[in-house]
């Protein structure tokens, strides 16, 4: 298995498309003032020895560099041996609403960051649980197979946002189809957490609950959002440039739809609690679960990882040295070694 120790230096990757773009913008720059003083053919035999190519070069040996170091303090780690393991304990599936209105920020940062903080906060509490992650908004789909891989569910946890799906809706009744497939056939306890505003939601929900209900899958379900509702900030370069509006141009409002999600609680033989700015709602779906009965299953985890960075560092100080020994001029001697150079014969 392949992982990265330090997921956090992977963020820092984004600055190379910038910095690439500014590069970009330089040269345009230079150009310009270069044709200001005349033709580009006349500006060239003025100045022999420079070579733009080279300069270009040396800009993407600087730029791999970077990406090289990056990568070597993420630490990308390969798992090198294999651990059996009886473990006890629940399989937990979480359903996140990724629809545009899980933006609103009647709940800080917003409902999206807070589900989020709260996933990763009940996975830091997990011991020997398998947990899976399912993503819906119009439709529902798997971001995580059910696993003991707290690492990787953190990791996937941090590349959802609510542009994933296109198409907009709560579809929490597929949601609950997808999460009842996903269980295995271990005769464990077995959960789904539904994190969702419950707004647009779709019929058959309560129905899906109640199937689940009978395969003794329990449903929980948790609210983000005030009652009052909160506008769907629309974001553009990182920052709120307005709200979202209906076609008559009025702001529209997302509210919390409690009485659904009571409902499909209720069906699903769980319990419904509100998220607020607090977290002392959620624990009562922590301390549940907590409450359920375990059982023991074999799994199969990596009990040792082994470091690859060392590559990335050997391959960033290689680039450095090329990068150290290209000059941005013409070098002259160089410049006489032409596999196809000939002198032409004077005639006589």
């Amino acid at each position: 298995m392949f992982r990265f120790e330090h997921t956090i230096y992977l963020n820092l990757l984004m600055l190379l498309p910038v910095l690439i773009l500014l590069y970009w913008f330089y040269n345009r720059w230079k150009a310009r003032v270069a044709r200001a003083f005349g033709e580009r053919q006349v500006i060239a035999r003025l100045m022999p020895d420079i070579s733009p190519a080279r300069s270009h070069i040396k800009f993407i040996l600087a730029m791999l560099t970077l990406a090289g170091v990056l990568l070597a303090l993420a630490n990308p780690q390969v798992g090198s041996k294999i651990e059996k393991a009886q473990r006890k304990g629940v399989d937990l599936v979480i359903a996140l609403d990724v629809s545009n209105s899980m933006l609103a920020q009647d709940i800080q940062p917003s409902r999206i960051e807070r589900a989020r903080q709260s996933i990763a906060r009940l996975i830091d509490e997990l011991e020997n649980d398998r947990i899976g992650l399912i993503v819906f908004a119009g439709k529902a789909y798997t971001q995580l197979p059910i696993t003991t891989d707290y690492s990787a569910a953190k990791m996937m946890l941090g590349t959802v946002r609510p542009d994933m799906i296109p198409v907009q809706g709560t579809a929490i009744g597929q949601a609950i189809d997808i999460a009842m497939a996903s269980f295995k056939d271990e005769k464990s306890g077995k959960a789904i957490i539904i994190i969702t505003d419950g707004e647009n939601h779709d019929e058959e929900a309560v129905e899906k609950a109640a199937e689940a209900a009978k395969a003794g899958i329990k449903i929980y379900t948790i609210g983000m959002g005030l009652a009052e509702g909160a506008p769907i900030p629309i974001y553009k370069d990182g920052g709120v440039v307005g709200f979202k509006k209906d076609n008559s141009g009025t702001t529209v409002i997302t509210r919390l739809d409690e009485t659904m999600l009571t409902k499909i609680a209720d069906a699903g033989n769980g319990i419904y609690v509100r998220a607020n700015n607090t977290q002392a709602s959620l624990r009562k779906v922590f301390d549940d679960i907590n409450k359920m009965e375990k059982t023991t299953f074999d799994t199969v985890n990596f009990s040792d990882y082994e470091d690859r960075f060392q590559y990335f560092i050997g391959l960033a100080i290689l680039l450095m040295v090329l990068d150290f020994l290209l000059n941005d001029r013409r070098s002259k001697w160089a410049d006489k070694i032409s596999l196809f150079h000939h002198t032409k014969k004077s005639r006589k």
